[in-house]
């Protein structure tokens, strides 16, 4: 009998095997998902965002989304497209976020979501960029004349349900000794009335989301951002398991807006490079090399998206800066800060 002959006699004998004791034949290998193809079918990526935190993703006056989450799904879009419009935002809430990426409703999530572990090893997602390393804090008002986050022993706290905030909160006081009363509300908006109305003396989220409250008051001064930063924050784009092909796709969108800073390459004089000899920028200009067509994306991706969005500095100038929050450790590897991007080559 021949190899081929014996291994497919093994295998049958195998099956008839399971069969007989009852067992499930094994499953036939599943292909790939292509997120993409479907994305490109559809005619726009859908993107699940907030839509309720300034900076990040809120819909204007016109009703188009502003903010540095609903740039990063941009971003993508223009990657993809070499349209950035091509985009349905899908608000989520911080309950039924994950649920609308698994379910497919939404191709990825930008929506100030912490990159955890057992967020990647048992919900089936992979964090594919970093866009705004953040930390936990406090907000008050200033009238309480809190200064800092030690003299909140007893203190009533306002904070969201199903967030890496509850456990940090809980970490914080336990570790310091503290006592505290939560006041636990699932909607943004109904926690900030909450804390406005005074059911709470103080506010706890990530620092960026409690500088963008407090941009939109009437009256900033009024409140005060304590100095502790008791967590580390790093909040990104995530996508499903398994779909590396989108997953590089909207990796490298972030790592081209980083790389773009770094070339002094803005939306604005992004065309002027066209001729540049540097080897670097002729790979990302996609006049040599193959860097598009290992991603599946045409070879002037990185320019589109560039010239429709920018890079890292532009975005966060206009959505960030705003705020009042200063870039600090966003700011590039050759600044002193974390972003930093591999090379395009």
């Amino acid at each position: 009998m021949t190899r081929s002959a014996l291994s497919a006699a093994l295998g049958a004998t195998g099956l008839a095997l399971a069969s007989a004791l009852g067992l499930a034949a094994p499953a036939a290998a599943q292909p790939a998902a292509d997120t993409v193809g479907a994305i490109r079918a559809r005619g726009a990526l859908n993107c699940g965002v907030a839509g309720n935190v300034a900076g990040f993703s809120l819909p204007d006056a016109s009703g188009v989304y502003r903010g540095i989450d609903a740039d990063s799904c941009r971003s993508v879009a223009a990657a993809i497209f070499g349209d950035a419009n091509k985009v349905r935002f899908i608000n989520t809430t911080s309950q039924n976020r994950f649920t609308a990426l698994q379910s497919g409703e939404v191709d990825m999530l930008v929506r100030n979501t912490t990159w955890t572990l057992s967020r990647e090893a048992s919900l089936g997602f992979e964090f594919a960029t970093i866009n705004f390393y953040d930390g936990q804090g406090f907000m008050v008002k200033k009238s309480s004349n809190v200064t800092s986050a030690r003299q909140l022993d007893g203190a009533t706290v306002c904070v969201q349900p199903g967030t890496t905030t509850e456990l940090n909160l809980s970490d914080y006081f336990r570790s310091n000794g503290m006592r505290f009363t939560p006041v636990v509300i699932e909607s943004v908006e109904e926690i900030r009335t909450a804390f406005l109305a005074g059911r709470c003396d103080a506010y706890t989220n990530d620092a960026s989301s409690l500088a963008s409250f407090r941009a939109t008051q009437t009256t900033p001064a009024d409140f005060l951002l304590l100095p502790e930063i008791i967590s580390k924050e790093p909040l990104g784009a995530v996508v499903r398991k398994g779909d590396w092909k989108f997953f590089d796709i909207v990796r490298w969108a972030h790592f081209a807006q980083l790389t773009a800073e770094e070339l002094g390459i803005t939306s604005q004089n992004v065309a002027s490079f066209a001729t540049n000899t540097n080897p670097d920028i002729q790979r990302f200009m996609g006049a040599s090399g193959d860097l598009g067509k290992m991603l599946g994306l045409a070879p002037d991706w990185a320019v589109k998206l560039i010239a429709q969005q920018g890079n890292f500095a532009e975005v966060w100038d206009r959505n960030i800066t705003p705020l009042g929050v200063q870039r600090g450790i966003n700011n590039l590897w050759t600044k002193g800060g974390l972003q930093y991007a591999p090379p395009m080559r």
